[in-house]
């Protein structure tokens, strides 16, 4: 196993000591470390941007050909920090115990140690993982204008003025395929070095932040229901997604995603709802409508054929789901799109 002791919370502190661990290659652009390796460790990438008011984002996509011990021994307050695993599952322990929390794939967790204490993150061999963190350094986010903390539940809003570090917390909540699509986006964007790439990451980057504090409060709540969908039912709704967008240009119903999911109807309803904020149809209209706007966007399709292939029968209905959605007829945006391209020219 190896073992990593890391005494500072501040990013670049933490990647330097993870680039000696890791024995990787350390990139840093446009606001941006990157390290990557490939070697006897195993294989992967880590990722680190720090944004104003004590917000920062670590993310990692790796599979290591050892188990690795991160121990976090620092004196420093510990920043609040929203994780959320895309693929795998790692371990928690606070004060280096051998009690651990498994922290599991599509659940929101949150957590924060005491001062002084130490934390540990436990990562296992052979496993492709896929990792989120948001780190919120409280005592800057504190200063931030508006920052309308006191409007959190009184759980979050004690943590966030625990300027002390006298205080432990450990959120595990309710799984999310939402905050997934939304970190999916995060990782995929491709706007090059420059102002818009690190808007576009700090957009995202609140945005999800954003949708675990709403689960949070859910939860808190009771709202999200978490005893009427299981995790095995998450990952097969999950699958589902991939499903529908294999065959889009299908006639994709409720009675079709159960026979292929071998969940019921009811129960799917329920799990798009929880997931998606969604039904069921609604998720498959709106993902027929985004495929839509890339056909108009990026081939010569005409409109019939485009129809045709997302898997609607009526072209009045679509252009009337697509005014409905967008605001605009498809035609219209195609004709907007291509006189913004010639004006650019």
């Amino acid at each position: 196993m190896r073992e990593l002791i890391i005494n500072s919370s501040k990013s670049e502190d933490m990647f330097s000591k993870i680039q000696t661990c890791m024995q990787g290659e350390l990139i840093k652009d446009c606001g941006e470390s990157v390290l990557t390796f490939i070697n006897t460790v195993g294989k992967g990438s880590l990722r680190t941007i720090d944004f104003n008011w004590g917000i920062s984002l670590i993310d990692c996509d790796m599979k290591l050909a050892e188990e690795a011990k991160i121990v976090f021994d620092t004196k420093d307050l510990a920043p609040i920090e929203f994780i959320f695993i895309s693929k795998g599952y790692f371990k928690y322990s606070e004060n280096n115990t051998d009690e651990y929390t498994r922290l599991e794939q599509f659940q929101n967790t949150i957590i924060s140690h005491k001062r002084n204490a130490e934390k540990t993150f436990m990562f296992p061999k052979d496993e492709h993982l896929k990792i989120n963190f948001i780190r919120v350094n409280r005592q800057e986010y504190l200063q931030k204008k508006n920052n309308n903390v006191s409007q959190l539940n009184q759980l979050l809003v004690s943590l966030f003025n625990d300027s002390d570090g006298e205080a432990t917390y450990q959120h595990g909540g309710s799984f999310s395929l939402k905050i997934a699509d939304e970190i999916k986006l995060l990782n995929d964007v491709d706007t090059t070095c420059g102002m818009l790439r690190s808007l576009s990451l700090e957009g995202r980057l609140y945005l999800i932040l954003s949708l675990q504090l709403l689960e949070h409060k859910n939860f808190e709540e009771n709202m999200n229901l978490p005893e009427a969908i299981s995790k095995d039912d998450i990952l097969k709704i999950h699958k589902l997604t991939t499903y529908i967008l294999e065959h889009i240009s299908d006639t994709v119903t409720i009675t079709s995603l159960s026979a292929e999911s071998g969940l019921s109807p009811k129960k799917l309803q329920i799990g798009f709802k929880i997931l998606y904020s969604k039904t069921v149809n609604e998720y498959v209209r709106q993902l027929k409508l985004e495929i839509s706007k890339d056909y108009l966007k990026n081939t010569d399709l005409s409109v019939s054929e485009i129809v045709y292939a997302i898997g609607i029968k009526s072209r009045s209905y679509f252009s009337k789901i697509f005014f409905e959605a967008y605001g605009i007829l498809p035609t219209d945006y195609r004709k907007h799109l291509k006189n913004k391209n010639a004006s650019i020219r």
